[in-house]
């Protein structure tokens, strides 16, 4: 992605360094590992978090120096944003509503948010209650090495589904879904859950069409995006980590399924052929 002088958004809220007393989420880099593969990209963090007491100790700023790699990679993180508030505010303002922007956090190790304290092994994530989003840079890593995602691209697919979260919110599509599924089984809760991602795919293949519409895409970079959505499908994931598949417990989709979504967003760019919730074709 040729990203390099385009406008970085001013949308950045940056707490790296910040840490807390008490690590809420942790036990060893093997539950690190699970956790981080079971809550990949938009899990509900207000489900997940509540279990976790929140600590609001003092943070404190650590001394850490931070590389140039490091540096590089908020700026990358900062245009994919700025990119995703552009294609945004188009499409709502074309659509009669107004966009209101995300704040995107970088921390380190561990966050507050309005949806409870947060430790990095949880992955990127989107909350609802203060309508931003929270990464640790770490985490591409992880995207590299644990799920075989290189390439930037990649990378900026990861935002651009949180964003997506955020656009559902702003719908109301995401309190209608978490409020049906308040009444229905644990199965059917998942189904409802796995139609939520889908749609945040979806979302992620609209923002790319706007990029590669902008000429801003190099050959290959969706194609490193199809790779990290197919990487994370509750299939894969499964199969990896437990031996055997339990569709029953799917909560964002199958790795085709993921990867036919963002497909489907990067070639309509339509938000009407984004309706997950009115199709039985998943």
């Amino acid at each position: 992605m040729r990203w390099r002088g385009e406008r970085q958004s001013t949308n950045i809220e940056d707490r790296r360094g910040l840490t807390g007393s008490k690590i809420a989420v942790g036990g060893g880099l093997g539950t690190v590992i699970v956790i981080i593969i079971a809550l990949l990209f938009g899990a509900d963090p207000q489900q997940l978090l509540e279990q976790v007491p929140s600590d609001r100790s003092a943070e404190v700023q650590s001394s850490r120096p931070r590389s140039r790699e490091e540096e590089d990679l908020k700026q990358f993180v900062s245009v994919v944003l700025g990119k995703s508030e552009d294609v945004w505010n188009q499409i709502f303002t074309e659509n009669g509503r107004q966009y209101r922007e995300p704040t995107l956090v970088l921390f380190t190790d561990q966050v507050q948010s309005a949806c409870g304290m947060a430790g990095a092994a949880v992955g990127p994530f989107y909350c609802p209650g203060d309508e931003k989003v929270y990464i640790d840079l770490a985490f591409y890593e992880a995207l590299l090495q644990r799920f075989d995602a290189p390439g930037d691209f990649a990378q900026a697919y990861v935002i651009a589904h949180e964003v997506g979260h955020h656009v559902q919110n702003l719908l109301g599509v995401s309190d209608r879904v978490h409020a049906m599924q308040q009444r229905v089984t644990e199965m059917e809760a998942n189904q409802l859950s796995v139609r939520l991602e889908l749609q945040a795919d979806f979302f992620a293949g609209m923002f790319a069409r706007y990029v590669q519409n902008q000429g801003l895409l190099d050959a290959g970079d969706v194609e490193e995006a199809l790779r990290a959505a197919s990487a994370v499908g509750d299939d894969r994931i499964q199969r990896r980590t437990t031996g055997r598949v339990v569709p029953d417990s799917f909560t964002h989709g199958t790795s085709e399924q993921r990867l036919r979504w963002f497909r489907k967003g990067y070639e309509t760019g339509d938000m009407r052929q984004g309706d997950t919730f009115g199709t039985q074709n998943l």
